[in-house]
């Protein structure tokens, strides 16, 4: 009985031992871990920019819409210029802070916390120079869409009325922490590996994509800063993309739920929103321009015509997004070769020392569009040799003849297009009948911060002019 009773008390013993440590694990959350590795979040962060700048979507991205590449079929209202209907300034802010940003921020964190057992020094500062060239990128678009944001008190949760900061100072500091940037990559050490969702772990060419973004960036502000400009230009061009192969997309996937937006929003939801818009479709047949067809699909009666821009437009009777990119799996383009071209022909009608002729690089961006969108070299031949397209005898300024291919090379980013239309003011694009305002510059800022951060959001209206869509930001000087 002694014995019995021992091993009785010891068997209790394991039993609450053991009931000890179940009741411990039962505080895990296996499926929603503590901690995520910074990959992941790197991952997330890219995939809800890219996201969020390509749907068409009418509540968040209405940028084909605003460069008048699409027009809507029967609620009209984001094609009139009403952006606050849908509350569309405040769902594009609340992505790019809550889901992108503070996913980089996050993932930066993480990153030097790696075992260096498993993680070389050069990977960890390659994958900081990555995260960092996301978040110039992030903030470039928050830039502008809006004009001044919250910055240097921005992802902080514990402050929630965060200042804002001037666009232009927020602009240069951009461009001082993508320098650090490509200075810090080493094309010879390992990046994020199957987390990089956008260059699949080519170190080379994200060092690619920051110079052709700091070209980019460096050309918006030419005509508030030209002798930064320039030096910006051309301390970049050397390193920005050369060919349609270095070409900076976003490879979406055949099958939900990593499926390209557009194809979502046009072909999965079944709805008939958008046509194409008169104003594209009636100047490309002037140029008897070879992409239409690759653009859009013929109308009801065999050919291309669109829809009058702003106004209600029957679906079966006009030309559609062509079923090229309303594919699940077809891609979403950062920055291309097209569009480092043009502004090369820019930085040379400018004065700047990158090489060539403006002619030369103009001709280099339609033929690399063209041929992007699956034309031939002939074609481009034979569209540039036309007295109205060739750079020579085109009418207007290198403004004009930049700007208004540029437009139309754009097609399908819309939030660069826009971005272009209101820096060079080409082409002159014709306001609806029934718009709600002149020609939209910026967002105006979201609601919350209208209700919630009121301080600090009326000292920024007030900064830069007025919380008006018609406010130009401080890089649109003419």
């Amino acid at each position: 009985m002694k014995k019995i009773a021992i091993f009785s008390a010891v068997m209790f013993s394991i039993i609450l031992v053991s009931c000890k440590k179940d009741i411990e694990t039962l505080n895990t959350d296996t499926k929603n871990p503590s901690v995520v590795p910074a990959g992941s979040l790197f991952a997330t962060g890219v995939k809800n920019l890219i996201d969020n700048t390509t749907t068409p979507n009418v509540n968040v991205g209405i940028f084909r819409l605003l460069a008048q590449q699409w027009t809507e079929t029967t609620y009209t209202d984001e094609s009139n210029y009403d952006l606050t209907t849908r509350n569309i300034p405040q769902n594009f802010w609340n992505v790019m802070y809550r889901d992108v940003l503070k996913s980089f921020a996050e993932a930066a964190k993480l990153v030097p916390l790696q075992d260096p057992k498993y993680v070389t020094a050069g990977t960890i500062k390659n994958q900081s120079a990555m995260i960092e060239i996301m978040n110039v990128y992030a903030y470039s678009i928050l830039v502008d869409t809006y004009g001044n944001i919250p910055y240097t008190e921005a992802l902080n949760i514990a402050d929630v009325t965060p200042k804002y900061d001037d666009a232009k100072t927020v602009y240069f500091d951009l461009l001082a922490r993508l320098d650090k940037a490509i200075a810090a990559i080493n094309v010879n050490e390992g990046g994020f590996g199957g987390s990089d969702v956008l260059l699949d772990d080519d170190v080379a060419g994200w060092k690619t994509f920051a110079n052709s973004l700091k070209l980019r960036m460096g050309m918006e502000i030419a005509d508030v800063d030209a002798a930064k400009s320039k030096a910006t230009v051309e301390s970049a061009a050397p390193g920005a993309i050369k060919s349609n192969d270095e070409n900076i997309i976003f490879k979406y996937l055949a099958a939900p739920p990593n499926t390209n937006p557009v194809w979502v929003n046009l072909v999965q939801s079944g709805r008939k929103d958008f046509v194409a818009a008169n104003t594209l479709v009636d100047y490309m047949k002037s140029t008897n321009d070879p992409r239409i067809p690759l653009f859009f699909t013929v109308d009801a009666n065999n050919g291309y015509k669109g829809g009058t821009y702003g106004a209600s437009s029957n679906y079966s009777t006009f030309s559609k997004p062509s079923t090229t990119i309303t594919k699940p799996d077809y891609k979403a383009t950062l920055i291309d070769y097209a569009e480092v071209e043009f502004i090369l022909a820019e930085a040379v009608a400018r004065g700047y020392a990158v090489g060539g002729t403006a002619a030369t690089h103009y001709n280099n961006a339609v033929t690399a569009s063209i041929e992007d969108w699956g034309g031939s070299a002939a074609d481009a031949l034979a569209f540039l040799a036309q007295p109205s397209v060739n750079y020579l005898t085109a009418a207007g300024t290198y403004k004009q003849k930049i700007g208004t291919q540029k437009w139309v090379a754009l097609y399908n980013r819309g939030f660069e297009a826009w971005t272009e239309v209101r820096r060079l003011d080409y082409p002159k694009l014709i306001a609806p009948v029934d718009a709600l305002s002149d020609y939209p510059n910026r967002f105006t800022y979201p609601v919350q911060e209208q209700n919630l951060n009121i301080a600090n959001y009326t000292a920024a209206a007030s900064a830069i002019g007025g919380d008006k869509v018609e406010t130009k930001l401080f890089w649109d000087k003419f």
